[in-house]
């Protein structure tokens, strides 16, 4: 083995617990007296740290692990430009993590967070590249070349509000619509579309198993772009283009629920062999982006739209939901269950706290944002808020540090 996987998913799993402190940082002070540190500057690292630090970074290491596994004829070299560019993007994120939290929107968060996109567009140019050397039958294929692609397009709507904040020129509607186009190439683009790229590696799916499964990447990838206007539906958008949003969200139902039979008929077996706790990890990630195809579909009535983006809790319980629920459990799931960090007792505890803790987090969260609809409060709501970030920070800080430990760890059967 060319490339130690082992050692950059240590710095995935340092970098989870790093968000998830920021975000217990953020519940202190919204529930508590913490003047010190401004909570907008601590959000933008947050997330930023979230997208860059932890998801991307994981995500290019386990597509370069299955490049590593699939492509014939490679030497060590061959690795050499993407371990420059992980180190690249690590030094990205570490510097947007520091100075979001010292300036905010500043010259040198702004200069990092610039530096991870060239990163990002660099790295996309020579994995798309480097898949020629992989059988065109090889599902996965598709999958990892459209999530770059999004990851790249995403990019625009950084510099649409990097040009906003320049220009001083920042329009409401504008700036709303820069954010939303960015997280949804993120997050309903590059994380997810790399995510199946992983799910059809790991499940072993053959076009010879299924004819759906060539549909399924079409459909998705179809409907990915005029998706993107559920964020917007808030916006006086011509009536063909709410059509076509509406079609997308009936689309992504449909491929999601058709995948999900067809995989619980073909792959039982296998999926009966997986620890049942990491069986169970998986099946709460199904459940929950079920959730989310639903809610996406809900949103497509007006009068929801309208109440669902004039309401914080609820956006942030949805990408929270996303973003916790589907994409960082899924991860954690793929990482264990491929076995590239052994699972001792002491992980398996950790991972149980840490679910337990997203399934806290969110059901608070989904609570806060109904209750939101009639303005009524939730009393204790920031407390249990909190707690539940307490949870989320130790079953992550177990992980961590027993997965990095300099222990010999054998895998639990």
């Amino acid at each position: 083995m060319f490339f130690n996987s082992k050692f950059w998913l240590k710095f995935s799993l340092i970098n989870l617990l790093i968000v998830a402190l920021l975000g217990l940082l953020m519940r202190y002070k919204i529930g508590f007296e913490f003047p010190y540190l401004d909570q907008k500057h601590i959000q933008h690292s947050h997330s930023h740290f979230a997208f860059s630090g932890w998801l991307t970074h994981t995500l290019m290491v386990l597509m370069i692990v299955y490049l590593e596994k699939r492509a014939k004829n490679i030497e060590n070299r061959f690795f050499k430009k993407y371990k420059l560019l992980l180190t690249a993007n690590l030094i990205c994120a570490y510097g947007m993590l520091v100075f979001f939290i010292i300036q905010g929107y500043g010259l040198f968060s702004i200069i990092f967070s610039t530096a991870s996109i060239v990163v990002a567009c660099v790295f996309a140019y020579y994995f798309i590249k480097d898949l020629k050397l992989i059988s065109d039958e090889d599902m996965s294929k598709n999958w990892f070349k459209v999530a770059l692609f999004f990851n790249v397009i995403s990019s625009l709507g950084t510099f649409a509000l990097a040009y906003m904040m320049i220009t001083k020129n920042i329009l409401q509607n504008e700036y709303l619509a820069s954010i939303y186009y960015y997280l949804h190439f993120q997050y309903n683009g590059w994380f997810f579309f790399a995510c199946m790229g992983l799910l059809f590696s790991f499940l072993q799916l053959k076009l010879s198993e299924n004819p759906f499964f060539k549909r399924t990447f079409w459909l998705f990838f179809l409907a990915c772009i005029p998706a993107y206007f559920l964020s917007t539906l808030w916006l006086d958008l011509p009536f063909w283009i709410y059509i076509l949003t509406v079609i997308a969200a009936f689309i992504q139902v449909y491929t999601w629920f058709r995948f999900l039979i067809i995989i619980i008929k073909t792959k039982r077996y296998f999926l009966e062999n997986i620890p049942f706790f990491l069986r169970f990890i998986l099946l709460f990630v199904g459940f929950a982006l079920s959730v989310k195809f639903l809610l996406q579909l809900g949103s497509t009535i007006p009068a929801i739209s309208q109440l669902a983006f004039g309401f914080r809790p609820i956006v942030i319980a949805y990408l929270h939901l996303i973003l916790l629920a589907i994409i960082s459990l899924f991860l954690l799931f793929y990482v264990y269950a491929n076995h590239f960090i052994f699972i001792n007792k002491q992980i398996k505890i950790g991972l149980t706290i840490f679910t337990i803790g997203v399934l806290l987090n969110e059901i608070i969260l989904a609570i806060q944002g109904i209750a939101s609809f009639s303005y009524t409060p939730i009393p204790m709501a920031n407390e249990m808020l909190f707690g539940a970030a307490i949870i989320l920070v130790l079953g992550i800080g177990i992980t961590t540090f027993h997965s990095i430990k300099k222990v010999k760890n054998y895998p639990l059967l």
